[in-house]
């Protein structure tokens, strides 16, 4: 891995832990061991490594969100892996990354907005039109619009006039989410079949 990709990667690691306003230059240059003289021979200001490191996150989940959707046996059974994905996606992340990348930096605000109601939206829409087809899903859905609102709420649980983090834990808090979205969709047979794959992944986390 080169010095830059490091400056990227170790800068991501504290932006999704700590936010991205309470994370310095020199805070980056202390994680890597490196001098901040050295962070600015290959990025310009803070900004740029903001942009770069959300685009590095986005193409790790795009990756990771599209073997399970290539791989998917039946919609059910890609909600339940998307389930297991969040859990793990949003253990770590600061509540305020949102926040701050909205107000401090535009590009990066951009990038999210346009990976949110792109990527994300058409990729929860297929998965409701594969539902319905399937029988899995209640015929009576409208993917467009529940796509939609999927990923609003997403974003709303990272608000914290909402959502203060001193009340609510932000994985706690978008697996409910989730639950309830995949409960208002389902037929009594996916229902069924989603609660399956539940119970196996919990027996499995369990062994």
């Amino acid at each position: 891995m080169s010095i830059e990709e490091k400056i990227i990667e170790g800068a991501g690691e504290l932006f999704q832990k700590y936010g991205i306003r309470s994370v310095s230059m020199d805070d980056i240059a202390r994680h890597l061991s490196i001098s901040k003289k050295t962070i600015y021979q290959y990025y310009k200001d803070k900004d740029e490594i903001v942009s770069l490191a959300l685009k590095k996150h986005m193409e790790f989940e795009k990756s990771e969100y599209d073997q399970i959707f290539d791989k998917g046996s039946n919609a059910i059974e890609e909600l339940a892996k998307v389930s297991k994905c969040m859990r793990k996606d949003f253990k770590e992340m600061n509540p305020s990354l949102l926040f701050d990348m909205q107000k401090y930096h535009p590009n990066a605000w951009s990038i999210w907005l346009n990976f949110k109601n792109e990527y994300i939206k058409n990729q929860v829409m297929e998965n409701l039109k594969k539902g319905i087809a399937e029988g899995y899903y209640r015929e009576d859905i409208n993917p467009d619009v529940l796509a939609r609102m999927r990923v609003e709420l997403v974003q709303m649980g990272f608000n914290e006039d909402i959502f203060p983090s001193d009340l609510y834990k932000l994985s706690e808090l978008q697996l409910l989410f989730f639950d309830h979205f995949v409960h208002g969709i389902v037929t009594e047979k996916g229902r069924e079949l989603y609660e399956n794959y539940i119970v196996n992944e919990s027996s499995n986390q369990n062994k």
